[in-house]
């Protein structure tokens, strides 16, 4: 697959617009719920995931061919996020949890693993929970934690990602996965 994206790239590079159809394709669904996961409303993700795309395409030209366009594009999706996070008024901030199922929508479409009805409810509920606890992180310890436990980016990714050295990567994670222990140590 990372054939054909770097296929599209170029006929991209070489003025053919309709080859960047295939890369927002393949990578929309993935950039939106990495989005989500980092903004937590589904109108802020829509926004920012189509904002990824247009900046992927208008600066086109300065992508190095000889790296991954994931870790560009991600690195994109995720600055974007953070700037949101950064603009956004504390009230805000309450106001995109209390919008009801929209987790519950997200995890509804996992496989049945043959859970009894009241396991499935309170496994929904811890992972709504832990979900909202990796929210309140700030967005450079949620970053971290993000890309490399949902998305599974390996540490040299989300040092390309973020544009951070490796040793910033893995004290961020450590702290990151602290912070997160502390708050969820009753649970």
């Amino acid at each position: 697959m990372d054939e054909m994206i770097r296929e599209r790239i170029k006929q991209v590079k070489k003025g053919d617009q309709s080859a960047f159809e295939d890369v927002v394709s393949f990578f929309q669904n993935k950039i939106y719920q990495h989005c989500y996961r980092m903004l937590g409303n589904t109108h802020e993700a829509e926004d920012i995931a189509q904002e990824a795309f247009i900046r992927a395409y208008v600066n086109i030209h300065s992508f190095d061919e000889r790296r991954k366009f994931s870790t560009w594009l991600y690195r994109i999706a995720t600055n974007l996020t953070i700037d949101r996070i950064r603009k956004r008024k504390p009230d805000h901030y309450l106001d995109a949890e209390v919008k009801g199922t929209e987790g519950l929508d997200m995890y509804s479409q996992l496989a049945d693993k043959g859970r009894k009805p009241d396991e499935e409810v309170e496994g929904l509920e811890l992972q709504r929970y832990i979900q909202y606890e990796i929210s309140k992180l700030p967005p450079k310890y949620r970053s971290i934690i993000m890309l490399r436990y949902i998305e599974e980016f390996s540490l040299q990714e989300i040092s390309e990602i973020l544009d951070i050295p490796l040793g910033t990567v893995k004290t961020r994670i450590h702290r990151g996965r602290e912070a997160l222990r502390k708050k969820l140590r009753h649970v």
